[in-house]
């Protein structure tokens, strides 16, 4: 009856591989590096143009959905006029668009 159970062997201490936890967690930063953190990047820079070139007369649209005719910019602050007789200050950072030369009129 003894070949029905076999015999029960010491195994040697198992061998931590240095590398085995370290590269998948290289391709995990890698895959958020490429899929979240280098879009946003892009993203930021972006608008960081599209504020800087903000000029008198552009017409833009507010994260607000604001849409209106910059009349006057400073370093910080933009002057957008939403209607006639109607200007408003609004922090440049807030500016997400710069529409068509046109859309003002025909909204």
């Amino acid at each position: 009856m003894d070949f029905f159970i076999s015999n029960a062997y010491a195994q040697g201490a198992p061998q931590a591989d240095p590398f085995g936890f370290l590269l998948p967690m290289i391709i995990i930063f890698g895959a958020f590096y490429f899929l979240l953190i280098r879009p946003q990047q892009k993203k930021q820079k972006a608008h960081a143009d599209l504020v800087s070139a903000l000029n008198v007369g552009d017409e833009v649209l507010t994260a607000g959905g604001i849409l209106g005719k910059v009349t006057n910019v400073t370093e910080h602050y933009a002057a957008v006029e939403i209607a006639d007789n109607a200007i408003i200050k609004v922090q440049k950072s807030s500016i997400s668009q710069v529409v068509p030369k046109g859309t003002v009129d025909a909204a």
